[in-house]
């Protein structure tokens, strides 16, 4: 008998916490020095990164992270900054809310930004510009509001993007100021083996008001991952009015990070209509917060994954204030072995009394593998109060596809009726028209890819 030895391969484990980014302090000091910035922004993005590194990369173990794994997140040998060129698409460049729109701004890691801007804005004192334009002429209004929305205390992908983001949309209309055309902004950063980092800043002053879309999108890429980080602050003024609407269409090799806020002071109004589909993996924390009485805030969400895709979104409504009015209403459909997870919460502070509050999320199944999970939640320390909420995960039911298809449409064009269906409440909450047909298209290309 002839003795074997027998060798026996350990299976390649995650490791137990994601790896931290390549990045060092010097990055940062560059960063600032690339972009001309003052030392009392440059001792921000330091001390944002000293941040950084004081907190533990999230695991499961933490609650908000506890149905997303992000150990696998390809952080090792990537660079900073940097897009391949790929030219922008050119829907991405086509007006959302109207034929015209007041500005367009695209940004392009590595690649300098475009704008396309009306004079009215100029006349009209209103700010719209990159980061560095805004470096060079409005610094003030950096140092007064940047960061007023968003810590960098909120978690570690937001200390990495207020220390390491290059590209950034901002916007400010003073008080008292009606903007009548859209302003629309497009972060276009495509490639592999990158990590981008991002802001968002809006501040409508007093008795204001604006329409403003906001793009993030890359096309697909083979043979690699990239990372993005962005923060998004919004802060309405007393009386104003912000329509917002924001579409994620990254490729599906990005893992997305990122923490926003709305911040609506007295009277002031919020729509905020959210789109998703694309990204590898997406974790996003969306909050509402109302400051003061008669503050008012809607958010419409939109998602639609397939393939091996998972969507995380938080989101949290605040009622600081008596009198104060949220409505959420987010649904997603999923496909293959895609995953969704949503938690949501509504607080109402002591003493808001008065407050009306409402969330609802509803999943749509398409196929067998693919899962969603749905976890609404009040915390409410007032006694005068109206909130309530609402989550379902269902199938596609066969009685209405039948019912379709006995009026002489084929199977495909019969679920994707119902499909349409599902998503109409959110279609309805919609007052923009290129923005429906946008989302319909998504629709399109999530099940036609898929049948």
């Amino acid at each position: 008998m002839t003795d074997r030895t027998v060798l026996r391969r350990r299976s390649k484990s995650k490791p137990s916490v994601a790896a931290e980014f390549p990045f060092q302090m010097g990055d940062v000091h560059d960063i600032s020095a690339d972009l001309g910035e003052p030392s009392w922004l440059r001792a921000r993005r330091e001390e944002a990164w000293k941040t950084y590194h004081s907190l533990s990369m999230p695991t499961t173990q933490d609650e908000a992270w506890r149905r997303t794994d992000i150990r696998s997140l390809p952080v090792n040998g990537i660079s900073l900054n940097q897009s391949d060129g790929t030219d922008v698409l050119a829907d991405l460049m086509q007006p959302l809310t109207s034929e015209t729109q007041g500005a367009l701004l695209v940004l392009q890691p590595g690649h300098a930004p475009i704008l396309h801007a009306n004079e009215t804005l100029n006349h009209q004192g209103v700010v719209f510009g990159d980061w560095s334009t805004l470096v060079n002429h409005h610094p003030e209004l950096l140092k007064k509001f940047l960061g007023s929305v968003v810590s960098i205390e909120e978690g570690k992908f937001a200390a990495a993007a207020a220390a390491l983001a290059k590209e950034a949309c901002i916007v400010y209309v003073p008080d008292g100021v009606e903007t009548q055309a859209p302003l629309h902004s497009v972060l276009w950063a495509p490639g592999k083996d990158v990590a981008f980092f991002s802001r968002v800043l809006v501040v409508l002053g007093a008795g204001s008001s604006l329409t403003y879309i906001h793009e993030t999108a890359s096309p697909n890429a083979i043979g690699g991952s990239a990372v993005h980080a962005g923060i998004v602050e919004l802060r309405v003024g007393e009386a104003a009015h912000l329509k917002f609407v924001e579409l994620q269409s990254w490729g599906d090799h990005v893992w997305n990070f990122t923490h926003e806020r709305a911040l609506v002071e007295r009277d002031g109004s919020l729509d905020w209509i959210f789109g998703a589909v694309g990204s590898h993996l997406t974790k996003n924390f969306s909050e509402l917060t109302l400051s003061d009485q008669g503050a008012e805030g809607r958010i419409s969400g939109f998602y639609f994954a397939d393939g091996d895709q998972h969507l995380d979104h938080y989101t949290q409504q605040n009622h600081l204030a008596p009198h104060t009015t949220s409505d959420l209403l987010y649904k997603g459909a999923l496909l293959d072995r895609s995953r969704s997870v949503w938690r949501g919460m509504i607080y109402v502070a002591p003493g808001a009394q008065k407050t009306d509050g409402y969330q609802a999320n509803r999943n749509l199944i398409l196929s067998e593998k693919a899962r969603a999970d749905s976890i609404p939640g009040l915390e409410i320390l007032a006694d005068d109060v109206r909130c309530s909420h609402g989550a379902t995960v269902g199938q596609l039911e066969e009685e209405p596809v039948y019912y379709i298809m006995s009026r002489g449409l084929p199977r495909k064009q019969a679920e994707r009726l119902v499909v349409d269906g599902f998503f109409t409440p959110i279609m309805d909450r919609v007052p923009f028209e290129g923005v429906r047909t946008r989302f319909e298209k998504m629709i399109d290309e999530k099940m036609t890819r898929n049948r």
